[in-house]
């Protein structure tokens, strides 16, 4: 059997009861290491928590190695770990579909992940729309594919989430080209770099997706002892200094509930002015008043 086991977002005893007691049953225990990282937990806490060895799976193992994760779990029972919930990233899709392939039963044992802590901000989930994700920028290469999203989500009023970039044992191209494993420091995007990279991409498309004059909330360090949040325009956003990762970003929609805002004010200094700036970025897309013909009437 392969378990999936979700893990939440920030302790080793995040864990699930169920799901430690697979852990502490499976032949060999995996974690995913490369999508996300636990924030007050790393290898060694887990190993002295489940009392055993845990394996690290990096993006090369779990994209091209999956016979080796897999090897034997007709027999035995494996453990892929992974940082929130199991169904948080395309890549664990992938693995499950190989297993079934294989004849490998598979079980996921579920936990908290940024989609649903996401909550925790005061935004309701059911005013989300798509979720995007945002990646480093290079010299050559700044993907705008999220802004078309972006724009759907905001045409019909929705809240978007923005899941920035992870750069976990990434090659320099010079070293990918020369055949060196050399791997480059871990990089995670800030709410700084999410936002001027927002701007930069609107600039270019010109077609007003949003402002720089937009509200957005800050998300860092979601369900860790220092988790924060940060109401704001995208213009002052840019300059936020956000601290320790990890980081997300919500673009608001153009229907912001009562509630909501409430919640929000306690992220500003500048009540008022936040105010003000959902008001004004309500205008965009705003359904035009509804037109009726003229009816004709006989006598």
């Amino acid at each position: 059997m392969l378990y999936l086991i979700g893990l939440g977002l920030s302790y080793e005893s995040d864990i699930t009861v169920r799901g430690l007691q697979i852990v502490k049953q499976c032949k060999r225990v995996y974690l995913e290491a490369y999508t996300s990282i636990l924030m007050a937990a790393d290898q060694d806490s887990l190993e002295k928590f489940y009392g055993r060895e845990v394996i690290l799976a990096d993006r090369e193992l779990v994209e091209t190695g999956s016979d080796d994760i897999l090897a034997n779990s007709q027999e035995d029972d494996i453990a892929f770990l992974v940082v929130g919930d199991p169904f948080g990233a395309t890549t664990h899709t992938d693995l499950i579909i190989r297993a079934r392939e294989l004849g490998i039963k598979v079980e996921a044992i579920h936990n908290a992940s940024v989609m649903n802590a996401v909550g925790a901000c005061g935004l309701q989930l059911y005013n989300f729309g798509q979720t995007v994700s945002m990646v480093f920028f290079t010299e050559t290469w700044k993907p705008d594919s999220f802004y078309n999203k972006v724009m759907e989500n905001r045409r019909i009023g929705l809240h978007t989430l923005l899941l920035l970039d992870i750069k976990v044992k990434e090659q320099s191209i010079e070293n990918m080209a020369r055949g060196r494993l050399i791997y480059e420091p871990p990089r995670y995007m800030d709410i700084s770099t999410a936002c001027q990279q927002l701007l930069e991409v609107e600039e270019l498309r010109g077609e007003q997706a949003y402002t720089p004059d937009t509200p957005c909330v800050a998300v860092s360090r979601l369900g860790s002892p220092t988790q924060s949040f940060k109401a704001g325009t995208l213009r002052e956003l840019a300059k936020y200094d956000s601290g320790e990762p990890l980081h997300s970003l919500i673009m608001l929609g153009r229907q912001v509930h009562e509630l909501e805002m409430d919640y929000l004010y306690a992220y500003t200094d500048k009540k008022e002015e936040f105010k003000q700036a959902v008001l004004a970025d309500q205008e965009f897309f705003k359904p035009p008043p509804p037109v009726f013909e003229e009816e004709e009437f006989s006598d």
